[in-house]
């Protein structure tokens, strides 16, 4: 069930909102017209929040500005391939730029509510009843039938659909446009039951977030402890909303992420849970939240002298250090670097604790009780710090490498997640070289596979032999590049093939543009005589191959005159889609 893990961080918010705020929330019960929750859905900050958090849904939210319920059903049954083309009509049958018209008086009360389209799969069968005389079983078949795209059943669908519109007082020719109209409905409609659930628990996990933005981050940050990308992108959108990413602690973290205040009182910071940390081991988490019951620990001698386990080992010990559990004490470096010394002080406290128990005089305090002595250490880079935390907990949480060339990055490349959403030539990504592999092809020839990282996450770049050998300096871990290629994503999942690279170091940083510029229109030269409507059906297909930002309308050209007629599909253009175009519809792009 695709909600799963969301109920799951929805319950992990609720406890935490209990354990922090004291607030009891009923998600049974919660309005379902807040301000705060709609308010966060009109500004497409839906990172986290099920079924809206993609690129593509984010600009579509902001261009509907969602006011119920019934809005959000909506987008998440239009927001899949097909229907996705309409949704710019419901979203101006929304705002009263665009009135539907009817081929039929009784298509209104079906689709009225939903600006004209056709949403559901109830609409289809309705229009079936109420147009044809279907039964409910002889609309299911329709909606089957279609749905299979079986050219006999389809053919015999369609001559009963019409008959029985007839009978109904419609002109034949009528009937026939209305079947035409229900078909491509029917073909890709969404069950408005399975949209409602889907809504529902769209709607919670938004309500929950624009409500209790900390406990909802961090259940969020908690669901996807162990999925690294997931963590980059989520610790960035928690920044972003002015909630302060705390690294682990000895004495404030438990085992997943919790909440904790700030200065004023107020619940602003999410604390990483030492479950993330590599090398710290479940039982170990446990026995340490176990012995914080007894009191705060007050220094890294009374840490070592009352966890005593198994697990807590150089391996344990070095993780904890290198990712800041003990910074409130001890800089990170000086506790490296007397490891054996913390180590040899614990085996002592085991040995004193061992004599005591032997000892008729257990009791009474040791002439020779054991202390902690370390030696000065200077202290750890930056670099240093960030490199371990990217160890440790997959990602770099109190200095990102990238931190002070991001004016650079935002105005050369395309943050990681947004370019997944992108196809073709001309992507260009920018970050940190974090693992490469090199190898030798069949004819001898040097390329690699690298990762590339940024703040809002990692992909895969394939290095072909002509532009590794071009710029060989360049493909080293910790290179911090700008990367132009080609999206792929014939394996599942998304990938960048190099074709230009340049230093992120030496880039400069473009003036900063006052006002967002509107993407270019992309204009197409439609010859209308000689366009039959089987073109017309595969420009459809091309343009719904290569969404984007980039609005296309058609120069329709008729007898000598000229028409600009808009269309509902925005798209990337590139290379291949020109190739497209061109084929179809010859030197047909406006310039």
């Amino acid at each position: 069930f695709l909600g799963l893990s969301n109920l799951t961080i929805l319950e992990t918010c609720i406890a935490l909102v209990k354990e922090g705020r004291g607030v009891e929330i009923d998600l049974d019960r919660i309005p379902l017209d807040d301000k705060k929750a709609f308010r966060l859905l009109q500004k497409g900050e839906t990172t986290g929040v099920f079924q809206l958090e993609s690129s593509g849904m984010k600009r579509y939210l902001r261009e509907l500005k969602p006011t119920s319920l019934e809005d959000i059903i909506a987008m998440v049954a239009l927001y899949r391939p097909g229907p996705m083309e309409l949704i710019p009509q419901f979203i101006a049958g929304k705002h009263g730029t665009y009135r539907p018209s009817y081929l039929d008086p009784r298509l209104k009360p079906i689709l009225e509510k939903t600006y004209g389209v056709a949403v559901y799969q109830e609409q289809v069968m309705q229009m079936a009843r109420e147009i044809a005389g279907f039964t409910l079983g002889e609309a299911d078949v329709l909606r089957k039938a279609v749905g299979k795209k079986i050219a006999k059943l389809l053919a015999e669908q369609k001559d009963k659909f019409v008959s029985g519109a007839v009978k109904n007082g419609i002109k034949p020719l009528v009937a026939e446009k209305i079947f035409e109209f229900i078909e491509p409905f029917a073909r890709y409609g969404f069950n408005r039951s399975h949209a409602a659930c889907y809504a529902v628990i769209a709607y919670q996990t938004a309500y929950c977030k624009a409500n209790y933005p900390a406990e909802f981050m961090a259940a969020l940050l908690t669901s996807d402890q162990h999925n690294t990308d997931r963590i980059a992108i989520e610790i960035e959108e928690a920044r972003r909303m002015n909630l302060e990413v705390l690294g682990p602690d000895i004495n404030e973290s438990a085992a997943t992420f919790t909440v904790t205040k700030d200065e004023s009182g107020k619940p602003r910071r999410i604390r990483f849970g030492l479950n993330a940390v590599k090398n710290v081991g479940e039982h170990l988490v446990e026995a340490i939240v176990a012995e914080r019951r007894h009191g705060p620990f007050t220094s890294m001698e009374d840490v070592l002298r009352r966890i005593q386990h198994k697990d807590f080992n150089k391996k344990s010990v070095e993780s904890l250090i290198k990712v800041g559990a003990f910074d409130a004490w001890h800089e990170r470096q000086h506790l490296l670097k007397n490891v054996d010394e913390v180590l040899a002080f614990t085996r002592s406290i085991t040995e004193e604790a061992n004599r005591k128990q032997t000892n008729l005089f257990g009791g009474l305090p040791s002439a020779f009780a054991p202390t902690l002595r370390l030696t000065a250490a200077e202290p750890a880079s930056r670099t240093q710090r960030s490199q371990w935390e990217k160890e440790l907990i997959g990602f770099y949480l109190t200095e990102h490498p990238l931190n002070d060339h991001r004016e650079v990055l935002n105005a050369h490349a395309v943050p990681i997640l947004q370019a997944r959403e992108k196809r073709g030539r001309g992507v260009k990504i920018g970050g940190i070289v974090t693992s490469i592999k090199k190898i030798t092809t069949k004819k001898n020839e040097p390329m690699a596979f690298l990762r590339l990282e940024d703040h809002t996450g990692s992909t895969e770049v394939v290095v072909f032999p002509k532009i590794f050998q071009s710029a060989g300096a360049f493909w080293e871990i910790d290179r911090l590049l700008i990367i132009e290629g080609q999206a792929d994503h014939r394996d599942g999942e998304w990938k960048l093939l190099a074709d230009k690279v340049w230093d992120l170091r030496t880039m400069p940083v473009k003036p900063t543009i006052a006002e967002p510029v509107a993407p270019a229109t992309v204009q197409l030269r439609v010859e209308m005589e000689t366009t039959t409507p089987a073109i017309f059906a595969s420009l459809r297909e091309i343009l719904q191959r290569f969404p984007g930002e980039r609005p296309v309308t058609l120069l329709a050209t008729k007898n000598g005159q000229q028409k600009l007629v808009p269309t509902p599909y925005r798209v990337e253009m590139n290379n291949e889609l020109r190739a497209h175009l061109e084929s179809l519809l010859g030197a047909c792009i406006v310039e």
